[in-house]
């Protein structure tokens, strides 16, 4: 890059300056990761918008790393972000408002520039189709009591006890983290993201026998009714939680995100008529979504080492609810008289996906494959009802 493109990147990009970072800290933005040196003071050149900024701090001799601290940023041309860290905590915390104006000045004046390692464009355009649904609202309505999102505030949110591979792995992880003390867990602030609820299973009051049974196959009517109650009837900003989740449990190893992305998910490939009557554009959107969400986190092999964990295999076991899922779907699709060309295209391109990272196969059993529930099945009815009045009694 010639030195002009370089200063009008670094005058019109965004900086974030952190400040007093400890040498070996992992700090990650988008789907980049630095390793602190002593001179590193920050990032610059950083396309204005939606960012995922994360952080993990080392032990003195590098080795062993704490769990990931993560926030969410929308930023305009130009702005300066300040953070500094706090030894205390081993956190990176707000400045006071004077402060911030200050170093914001010497940002703008280069005195830091030297120090500020360059956000790398050429990984941007997987992060733009990683977070293209998640805008300043998203992150407004989602982000957590004071913006951190942290798997060591999680212990005692997740409900169920965990059933996929990945899910048990996790939460072996939390458990075992000698940052998830009592103190943590006796906070009484919520520090968790303002998820959407999604049931599982739904049940209406007057409504019984096969018409219950054919609303919770088909979950285009819950689909509806959460996209009117909780989004507004915005198609985008449903894409966009998908998409803050999935993020948040990637780089930020957030289990409560994957829980919800798993759910959002779930919504999603339960539908049967939506898909080809209602909803085409938005399965259409929500297709590409996934397979690029996937497509980055089961890549095999990276240009380099930096990035957050990929995913591999064991994430995703053949018996996932994944598998069984989109295995329906895409009978569904296939059978379909009537598919809306886009929709049937992303759809062949993401089985292929699937196919080819996982070594999945697709193959009806039967014509009711997936659809009953065996003892312990984590696919079991959990009824909630959808009505904001209790039931009588």
């Amino acid at each position: 890059m010639d030195p002009e493109t370089a200063l009008e990147l670094v005058k019109h990009g965004v900086t974030l300056l952190l400040l007093d970072v400890p040498q070996y800290t992992l700090v990650g933005i988008d789907t980049q990761m630095f390793s602190v040196g002593p001179a590193f003071k920050g990032i610059k050149m950083i396309p204005p918008g939606p960012h995922f900024v994360y952080y993990s701090s080392s032990s003195r001799d590098g080795k062993e790393f704490s769990p990931i601290i993560g926030f969410f940023i929308d930023v305009g041309p130009s702005e300066v972000i300040v953070r500094k860290w706090d030894q205390q905590e081993e956190r990176l915390i707000k400045l006071s408002e004077e402060e911030e104006e200050r170093y914001r000045q010497a940002v703008k004046n280069l005195e830091f520039d030297r120090h500020l390692g360059p956000y790398n464009l050429n990984h941007y355009v997987d992060w733009k189709r990683l977070s293209n649904f998640i805008s300043k609202s998203v992150i407004e309505r989602l982000e957590p009591i004071g913006g951190e999102i942290n798997v060591v505030h999680e212990s005692g949110m997740v409900g169920n006890t965990p059933k996929t591979p990945m899910e048990k792995a996790l939460e072996k992880q939390l458990k075992a983290s000698k940052f998830a003390t009592s103190a943590d867990k006796s906070q009484s602030q919520r520090k968790g993201c303002y998820y959407t609820s999604v049931p599982s299973v739904i049940k209406c009051k007057g409504m019984q026998g096969q018409e219950l049974t054919s609303l919770n196959l088909d979950k285009t009517q819950l689909l509806e009714t959460l996209l009117e109650k909780d989004y507004g009837g915005s198609e985008d900003l449903l894409l966009g939680e998908l998409q803050f989740a999935f993020v948040a449990f990637l780089m930020g190893q957030s289990l409560e995100a994957f829980l919800q992305w798993k759910s959002l998910v779930s919504l999603f490939l339960g539908c049967t008529e939506a898909p080809f009557h209602t909803r085409s554009q938005l399965f259409k959107k929500f297709i590409k979504v996934i397979y690029y969400q996937l497509k980055y986190g089961l890549q095999k092999d990276r240009p380099d080492e930096t990035g957050p964990a990929l995913l591999d295999d064991s994430w995703f076991s053949a018996d996932s609810f994944l598998h069984r899922l989109c295995k329906d779907f895409f009978s569904l699709v296939q059978d379909a008289s009537v598919v809306d060309g886009d929709l049937l295209s992303w759809t062949r391109k993401f089985k292929e996906l699937l196919e080819s990272s996982l070594g999945w196969e697709f193959q009806q059993n039967s014509a009711v494959d997936g659809i009953y529930f065996e003892e312990n099945d984590e696919y079991a009815p959990v009824v909630e009802m959808m009505d904001d009045e209790p039931p009588a009694s």
